[in-house]
């Protein structure tokens, strides 16, 4: 990093790119995201199982394609299309066709029937799943000046950051519709048209079929006053430093997202917890029946295991709080019941 580069003033859409997935960036290090936090995907496989159980409910409404696209979003390594088409029955596994969309290199063992790309196959059919991709597009951050004007805010690659112009055009309108600021000294918000935008595009991709998108998320009644802007090195939050050393993320406006999709006439659109989702999609993480312990003890050690891994997938805090977006194409949305 050289003194010209690491004293630039950038806003901070443009600052994260770089860091996150430009030339040795955050994203493109070997390790993967895995090496740095844990998502759904992680913590159990049940997780893959319940997407698997929804790709099967895609399939139904769409009568059965002969090829039924699934596409993982921001894959990481691949963790969860591999463990989709590991959980799919037999008869739906030979008709789909797994693609893992992702910026880095195809890793190495990855299942030979998955196509690696770096952005989602256009006119598929079936299901586009997006988990915690849309809190990893860059956006720019706004803040409330003393005067109660809201400015750009700029940042510098050690993490510095001071006031930039005010924010207009598109951007402004976006925050007067989704995320008003009050002429409060300090107030900070998320300016979320790049995610609109680039959640809309990738569900364009679809034909017919159904897209979803997990996240951190907030709606318009409760978005949060400072904003929630963070990073992430090695399992533990820190603060967000543009330099490549670490994921550099913020809670999603999925409502906001949700009305952009509508405006490309994508209609229907749906929010719910994950814990409504997962639940709907059988993981319940009710505990099993202690009479199983005596007439079946290893199979109750099992049971107690996935109970547990289910708990956390939808506990309130935590997995569970994250955001549902669906996103129906073409198709009824009665898929979670």
């Amino acid at each position: 990093m050289t003194e010209e580069t690491s004293s630039r003033w950038l806003g901070w859409r443009v600052a994260a790119e770089g860091a996150l997935y430009g030339p040795g960036g955050f994203y493109r290090r070997p390790e993967g995201p895995a090496g740095h936090f844990r998502t759904s995907v992680h913590a159990s496989p049940l997780f893959a199982e319940a997407v698997a159980r929804l790709l099967c409910r895609v399939d139904e409404a769409l009568e059965r394609p002969g090829a039924l696209a699934f596409v993982d979003m921001a894959a990481g390594r691949g963790e969860l299309v591999g463990g989709v088409l590991a959980a799919l029955p037999a008869e739906v596994a030979a008709r789909t066709r797994a693609y893992a969309v992702e910026i880095a290199d195809r890793p190495a063992g990855l299942d030979e029937r998955i196509e690696w790309l770096n952005e989602p196959p256009r006119q598929v059919t079936g299901l586009l799943f997006a988990n915690e991709w849309l809190d990893n597009v860059p956006l720019d951050i706004a803040e409330v000046d003393a005067a109660g004007v809201p400015r750009r805010v700029l940042v510098r690659q050690d993490g510095a950051e001071r006031l930039g112009a005010p924010v207009g055009g598109a951007e402004a309108e976006w925050l007067a519709r989704w995320w008003p600021l009050p002429a409060e000294e300090g107030l900070r918000a998320e300016i979320g048209l790049p995610r609109d935008e680039a959640w809309a595009t990738a569900v364009s991709s679809l034909d017919r079929g159904l897209a979803v998108a997990v996240d951190y998320a907030h709606t318009l009644d409760a978005r949060p006053p400072f904003g929630t802007l963070t990073g992430f090195r090695a399992g533990r939050e820190t603060a967000p430093v543009p330099d490549g050393s670490c994921d550099i993320t913020a809670h999603v406006a999925l409502d906001a997202c949700a009305a952009h999709g509508s405006a490309r006439m994508l209609s229907g659109a749906r929010l719910l917890p994950q814990r409504e989702a997962l639940r709907a999609l059988g993981i319940t993480g009710a505990r099993p029946p202690l009479a199983l312990a005596s007439t079946q003890p290893a199979a109750y050690v099992r049971a107690l295991a996935s109970a547990g891994e289910a708990a956390e997938l939808t506990a309130p805090g935590g997995f569970g709080d994250f955001g549902w977006l669906l996103q129906p194409v073409g198709i009824h949305d009665a898929l979670l019941g």
